[in-house]
């Protein structure tokens, strides 16, 4: 009888835990055959045959119209979306060909977007293919260097649980680089300030410096440290190698305070670029953070906001827990204490039954 006891109430505190700590969830699935596919129709003048993107030998004031064959094999008709996207650069050093919020950079002479044209907007009926086309027009004047961009496509999907209200969206990314001679051209990279922000609602800050060059900078190393104006005294670095910049490009490197409070005041950046062909460019920058942005900053800092407030979901956590062993003490030294009663009566029956025997 004990150890059935003890077993059961074992089971009821591993399933009460498991419920507690590990709610269940619902989990919902999205259907991998959307039927939306493509293939890039490489034109006479591709240069590298070899890559499954465009690359262009183009010539001045060139018109040329290139295809897409998008297909939906799917047995309704489907649309897709289209976004003509000049290449960028994100802060973690990597290329974006997509759309995005990175802004142009003042070197960008001719955005990819505004030499080459197409459908924003096309449907593909059930079971059909259909030839998007793409109109490019160059500029006049002949241009050394890299013009890049990206053909971003992506089927706009249906809501598939009105519950869930998950969304199917498939896309595909198409880079295209288009250039007109095989003059090379080192990378120029120009410091353009240093600022307080956040990343991720994290205090930062942030080096924001360009490519003003019609190249793309591979395997750039930046290392950076931040001190006070006038100390030696490194309150905040960080390195990271193998980036790269699209051409025409800025980048905002981030420096972490790494959970730290944002405090006002006069400091200085020093910054060393390097890249795989010798480049090297190095830089000293003071900068200010004002009382303002610290205490804005600071406000909005997740890892600050989670150490100063309490954690009410672990002191409910302790509390609960404390009361539920209370209460299971309570009832396992109830039943003990029923059980022992039981046996000392029935003990001191028998002892009397035999008392009475003995007396006869």
């Amino acid at each position: 009888m004990k150890k059935s006891f003890l077993i059961y109430l074992m089971i009821i505190l591993y399933i009460g835990t498991n419920l507690y700590f590990f709610p269940t969830t619902g989990l919902a699935t999205e259907d991998e055959g959307s039927g939306f596919t493509y293939k890039i129709i490489q034109p006479e003048n591709q240069h590298n045959k070899a890559v499954g993107y465009y690359d262009l030998r183009m010539t001045p004031g060139q018109e040329q119209t290139i295809t897409i064959k998008m297909n939906n094999s799917s047995s309704e008709e489907i649309t897709v979306e289209v976004a003509l996207n000049s290449a960028k650069t994100n802060t973690n050093g990597v290329i974006e060909y997509g759309p995005s919020k990175l802004e142009k950079d003042k070197s960008l002479k001719y955005d990819f977007a505004d030499l080459v044209k197409g459908e924003k907007t096309v449907k593909i009926p059930a079971n059909q293919s259909i030839d998007y086309q793409l109109n490019i027009k160059m500029p006049d004047s002949q241009y050394d260097g890299v013009i890049s961009g990206g053909i971003y496509m992506i089927q706009k999907g249906q809501t598939e649980s009105q519950e869930a209200m998950i969304k199917n969206e498939y896309g595909y990314l198409v880079g295209m680089i288009l250039t007109e001679t095989d003059t090379a051209l080192k990378p120029e990279l120009k410091l353009n300030t240093v600022f307080a922000e956040q990343q991720n609602y994290r205090n930062a800050v942030f080096i924001n410096y360009s490519n003003t060059k019609p190249v793309y900078v591979d395997d750039m190393t930046v290392d950076v440290q931040i001190m006070k104006k006038g100390s030696d005294e490194v309150l905040y670095d960080t390195k990271q190698n193998k980036m790269r910049m699209a051409p025409n490009s800025q980048i905002n490197f981030p420096v972490l305070m790494n959970g730290e409070k944002m405090v006002a005041g006069d400091y200085r950046a020093h910054i060393l670029v390097t890249t795989e062909n010798n480049g090297k460019w190095e830089w000293e920058q003071e900068f200010k953070i004002t009382d303002e942005e610290a205490d804005k900053f600071n406000q909005e800092d997740v890892s600050l906001l989670q150490e100063s407030r309490v954690n009410w979901t672990t002191i409910m956590l302790i509390v609960s827990g404390v009361l539920g062993l209370t209460v299971i003490l309570f009832f396992v030294v109830r039943f003990f204490r029923k059980k022992n009663k039981k046996k000392a009566k029935k003990k001191k029956s028998v002892s009397k039954k035999n008392k009475g025997t003995k007396k006869r």
